[in-house]
């Protein structure tokens, strides 16, 4: 039985209002499953309210009533006044802005205008992106928190030394409404400690590197907490972090890992494992590395009908690389360049001249969401390409496309001649 607080019964009986008191309801079924004994505060939340995957089901039109029935799990209409806690949002279904270049139904723009407003009005902050961390969400060690999004809970946890499970939109939601998470998982000390050792023996020193070392370690760790010891690599930059996370919570469900020297709660490696005993030993090889390129690309035909980059967001880093790569080309007449990013970037891209670059060579540059969450493609596409492990491992799944998987700079050439050259080098 979870064991609660005055605050959080006064909730629980509807001193504090309706809305707080069916959250309440709502986290302690969810801290019974999880077995937690009782509740920590948190005032950081990043709240997948946004998006549906099945649009076309959604008949509501009332924003109070959708995240009433969709969030709360009820038929009653609950008004949420103001949520208190800190909170960032991630993607939405559609490009506020560009949803028609989509190609997405006017009634989905209007269930997000919707939305939007809604966000508004309760004080719910309109990030939109995947990578809060990227937008000015950046918790501090051993805050506790409750994120949604497979690729920035690894970010959360490992990279930043802050606390978080994977929390879906109901458990986010609730959370964010009474600033309470259940204390289980990698909240608790224990649960963060490594079981796995990688031993990395190949050079790991690109954004590419770091995706496929990252999907060969969600791939052999699954939800274990690996430990990478680098052999022969430099201490990598964020967007480097960004894919290994992005590629590990895809082929597996890492949360959390550690590499010896780099993340913080690893100085060492003893540190990292505490007192857990390596219950496996793995060693990432050159063999291993093409493996796993190989899995990743799926497509046989060299003729590219979109290029998908940008996933999880694109950096302003990575933003003033492509414009540069952009600078004075010309995007193929049958290819189609989206490059996706938090709006609040674009907004730095836009003053910069990124922007102009790219729309100049014939590419755009998307905000707000990713194309595969409500699959919305130009009509005749049968082959993408990505810098993205994660576009390649969901594409085919979810769409039936093929995939090709390489470096930002073997998607922009590929995007300008039409053909496919990349190669693992």
């Amino acid at each position: 039985m979870v064991k609660l607080t005055r605050d959080e019964n006064q909730m629980l009986e509807g001193k504090h209002g309706r809305a707080k008191q069916r959250a309440m309801e709502i986290l302690i079924q969810y801290a019974e499953a999880l077995g937690a004994e009782r509740f920590v505060n948190t005032n950081n939340v990043h709240l997948l309210i946004g998006f549906h995957p099945y649009p076309e089901m959604v008949t509501i039109t009332d924003a109070d009533e959708l995240a009433s029935k969709f969030l709360l799990d009820t038929d009653d209409k609950i008004v949420v006044d103001y949520v208190e806690t800190f909170n960032t949002t991630h993607i939405f279904a559609v490009d506020l802005e560009r949803w028609k270049l989509m190609g997405a139904p006017e009634s989905l723009h209007q269930l997000m205008e919707s939305i939007r407003k809604y966000c508004i009005r309760t004080g719910i902050s309109l990030t939109s992106t995947c990578t809060p961390y990227q937008v000015g969400n950046i918790p501090t060690r051993d805050e506790h928190c409750a994120w949604t999004e497979s690729s920035a809970v690894p970010f959360c946890n490992a990279v930043l030394g802050a606390r978080t499970n994977t929390e879906t939109a109901h458990s986010a939601f609730s959370i964010a409404l009474t600033g309470k998470v259940p204390l289980s998982g990698f909240h608790l000390n224990q649960n963060r400690l490594g079981n796995l050792l990688i031993n990395v023996e190949v050079s790991v020193n690109s954004v590419m590197d770091w995706y496929l070392l990252g999907y060969y370690a969600g791939e052999h760790s699954q939800i274990n907490v690996p430990v990478l010891e680098l052999n022969h690599a430099k201490s990598p930059n964020i967007s480097m972090l960004k894919g290994f996370n992005a590629a590990g919570a895809s082929s597996g469900g890492i949360m959390m890992y550690h590499i010896v020297g780099i993340t913080p709660e690893a100085p060492t490696a003893e540190a990292a494992f505490g007192d857990n005993k390596i219950q496996k030993t793995l060693n990432y090889c050159n063999i291993d590395r093409r493996k796993t390129y190989e899995t990743l690309n799926t497509a046989n035909d060299s003729n590219v009908d979109v290029i998908n980059i940008g996933c999880p967001h694109y950096s302003l880093e990575q933003l003033r690389d492509v414009a540069r790569l952009l600078d004075g080309k010309k995007v193929h007449a049958n290819v189609t360049l989206w490059i996706w990013t938090a709006h609040q970037l674009k907004d730095v891209a836009d003053r910069n001249g990124y922007t102009d670059v790219i729309l100049k060579a014939g590419g755009q540059l998307m905000t707000d969401t990713c194309p595969l969450n409500t699959n919305l493609f130009p009509p005749g596409t049968k082959v993408v390409a990505t810098d993205s492990a994660k576009q390649a491992h969901y594409t085919p799944a979810i769409t039936g496309f093929k995939a090709w998987f390489g470096t930002m700079e073997d998607c922009i050439e590929s995007a300008i001649t039409g053909k496919w050259r990349g190669e693992l080098k």
